[in-house]
Order: C-alpha cells, then sequence, then structure tokens
C-alpha cells in the first residue's frame, strides 16, 4: 500500500515537473543556505583556533600596563631582565620563559627599505612561540651573551627586502647599526587579529638594548607552560610573583596584565559558534517559506483533483488511504528539495570555504538534521492540505467540474 501511495505521489510529481520544482525552491535554498552557514562557521571556528595556536602552545603574554578596555592599556614602568630570571626560577612547570623589547623601524638593504618590527630576544623565544628557522640557524650562546650584530628575518622582510635572493649572509641596516642577517624564520602567515606574523627582524635582546633602545627594558614576557601543566595555575603564580616584585600595595589592582591564548581562543571560537549558531536560524526561515509554498501548491493540488478523490471514494478508497496518498505527495517534494539543497551547499560551502581560504569541514551532524527538517516541513505542511482532501464528500466531489 505503501508503494502504491508513493509511486501515485510520483506520478502527480511527473505531471507537473515545472510547479513541482517552484514547489520545492523553497526548501532546496532554506536547506542549503542552513548548511552554507554552519559549515562556513566551523571552518572559520577552526581556523581561529589554528592562528591562535600559531602563536605558541600554552602561551600566556606578560605586559606592563593595566588594561582599561579594548585596545586601552594604562601606563607603567616595564620589566627587567630579572623579573624574567625570577619566573623562570621560583615557578615550577615552565617550558621557556622569553622577555623582549620591540621597537618599529626602517630596515635598509642596498636601495630597498621597509617598515618592520625589530624585537630583541632571548633563545627561550623560539620555544615559547613553537616557531622554528626556515633557513639559516638561531642565534647561539656567544651572540646572545655580548650582543653580536647579528638578526633573523621574517618570511615577509625576506620577501621585500631581497625578492628571490638569498638573505643569509647578507647585511640590512637598522639606523646606524649594520646587521648580519643569520637566518629566516618559516612563514605563518596572519594572525586572528589581521597583522602579518611574518613582518618581523629579531636579534639578541643585549643588541637590541645596547645599540637601540639605550636601556634594558622589558616590554613583553612570554611565558610557555609545559604539556599538561595549567596555565590557568601559571597565571596565577606569575601574577602573585610579579606584584610582591614591583612593590604593589596588598589591595592594588596589578600595573601589568598576564593574557592566557587559551582564554583568547576560547572566547573567539564560543563568539564564531554563536554566529554560526544565529546565521543558521536565520537561514532556517526560509524552509518555512518553503513549508508554506508547499501547502499552498498542495490545497491547489486538492482543488484540481476533487474529481478524482471523489471517484477513488466511491470505489471503496478510505478517509486515512486518500490522507497518506496527499501526505506522502508533501513529504516526497520536500525531501527531494532536502536531498537536492544538500548536493548544492555542499558544493557551493566547499567552493566558497576555497575562496575564503578557510577549512571546508563536513559536519554529518548539520546535514542530517537539515534532511529531517526538510522531511518534517512536507510532514507538518501536508497534512492539511492532505486531510482537507480526505474529509471531501464522495458526493459533492463527484459533481465538481
Amino acid at each position: 500500500m505503501i508503494w502504491n501511495t508513493i509511486l501515485l505521489a510520483l506520478r502527480e510529481i511527473r505531471r507537473n515537473v515545472l510547479r513541482s520544482f517552484l514547489t520545492v525552491l523553497g526548501i532546496v535554498i532554506g536547506v542549503a543556505a542552513v548548511i552554507i552557514m554552519v559549515t562556513l562557521g566551523g571552518g572559520v571556528t577552526v581556523k581561529v583556533g589554528d592562528q591562535i595556536s600559531s602563536l605558541g602552545s600554552n602561551l600566556l603574554i606578560i605586559t606592563p600596563g593595566k588594561r582599561m578596555g579594548p585596545g586601552q592599556v594604562s601606563g607603567a614602568g616595564p620589566f627587567t631582565l630579572e623579573d624574567a630570571a625570577a619566573i623562570a626560577r621560583e615557578i615550577p612547570g615552565l617550558a621557556a620563559v622569553a622577555p623582549m623589547s620591540s621597537r618599529a623601524m626602517t630596515v635598509v638593504f642596498g636601495n630597498q627599505n621597509w617598515s618592520t618590527m625589530v624585537s630583541g630576544i632571548t633563545d627561550d623565544y623560539f620555544t615559547a612561540r613553537n616557531w622554528a628557522v626556515q633557513s639559516g640557524r638561531e642565534f647561539n650562546a656567544s651572540e646572545l651573551r655580548s650582543g653580536a650584530a647579528v638578526c633573523i628575518v621574517g618570511a615577509t622582510v625576506q620577501s621585500k627586502l631581497f625578492g628571490n635572493q638569498t638573505a643569509v649572509g647578507n647585511r640590512i641596516r637598522l639606523q646606524k647599526i649594520a646587521c648580519e642577517v643569520i637566518g629566516v624564520m618559516e612563514p605563518k602567515g596572519q594572525s586572528t587579529m589581521g597583522t602579518d606574523q611574518d613582518d618581523l627582524v629579531l636579534m639578541p635582546l643585549r643588541t637590541f638594548g645596547r645599540r637601540i633602545a639605550g636601556n634594558q627594558d622589558v616590554n613583553m614576557i612570554q611565558v610557555s607552560a609545559q604539556k599538561g601543566v595549567s596555565t590557568e595555575k601559571v597565571q596565577r603564580d606569575v601574577e602573585r610573583l610579579l606584584h610582591e616584585r614591583r612593590h604593589i600595595p596588598a589591595n592594588s589592582e596589578n600595573d601589568f596584565n598576564v593574557m592566557d591564548m587559551k582564554e583568547i581562543t576560547k572566547m573567539l571560537t564560543n563568539t564564531t559558534k554563536v554566529l554560526t549558531g544565529l546565521l543558521g536560524a536565520v537561514a532556517a526561515v526560509s524552509l518555512l517559506v518553503g513549508g508554506i509554498g508547499i501547502m499552498n501548491i498542495m490545497l491547489v493540488s486538492v482543488t484540481e483533483r476533487t474529481r478524482e478523490i471523489g471517484i477513488r471514494m466511491a470505489i471503496g478508497a478510505m478517509e486515512r488511504e486518500v490522507l497518506l496518498q496527499f501526505l506522502v505527495e508533501a513529504i516526497v517534494l520536500s525531501s527531494f528539495g532536502g536531498l537536492i539543497g544538500i548536493v548544492l551547499a555542499l558544493v557551493g560551502s566547499f567552493g566558497i570555504a576555497s575562496a575564503l581560504h578557510v577549512p571546508f569541514i563536513f559536519n554529518t551532524q548539520i546535514v542530517i538534521i537539515a534532511f529531517l527538517f526538510s522531511a518534517a516541513v512536507g510532514v507538518i505542511f501536508g497534512y492539511f492540505p492532505a486531510r482537507k482532501a480526505a474529509r471531501l464528500d464522495p458526493i459533492e466531489a463527484l459533481r465538481h467540474e
């Protein structure tokens, strides 16, 4: 019986192919929109997490100044090398403690120049940032200790100053300092905030302090916790230690800021998930519009086929059989729309993800939910026309022209 009902539904759909296609178009658009929004949202969430992870593993960033709001930091004195040494000595479970100072400068090579960020670092910087030298080498202990005029450049600086030439072995000029390039960092690309992580020049912290800054101040300390160590505990220990070292009164707020990159990752990924859910909910409205379209066409179909319904009921068809026939027809229409929408959504999601340079994350759960929702739309919006057909008076239906 069910099979015969499905065949009848397919026959009616084939008799009005264009009308059937226009009927399910709302379902197709709704399903495709929901899947595309959720898929792209998942890809953006993964990309945000990867970009923050590229800053370093289990990373805490300590900067002087109390954070007042987005982009606003109150003034405070810089850190010292002794502060970084105390953190490394007194706080357990750390993989690296990397003090650094930075300044925006113009670097020159031949007739090329480029404005970039020059940073003085120690050898722990590479461990804290989980970053390696692609070509050349890192600083050796002698260069770090003596403050030698050597530097390592990022991939962007390599491209802007040297083009297709080899940077390693050449000398660049930073103000009045001639600095030998001993390495090029592996490329990392843009950060979550849109800054180019490869646009930098690194040199020993002592070199930077003596020959550029003119002091040994430290304006940032990057702390990397060992795998399995709680960054929340490390953050509390760092805050307690620096609170004491900077002689801050017991009831006063800290004049420095400690950022846990895990918390930032969690905050941003939660934000993208909320936005994805919101966009998916907005897209789902078109599914309701498609359902109304199905109900409208099915009501028209009942009116057109009133005489046929009367004949069926006159020769013995039960009300539930007529109800089932029209209900199955509505479900078949919405299910076809759901399947077509899924195919279009997967193709569209892959293309848009490639264009936006975000990973394509196939979400089986949302595909199944979207299809079931489209079928449910057929049941809900097809029931009223089907019930109307089943409750027709056979005598009145036979008289219908």
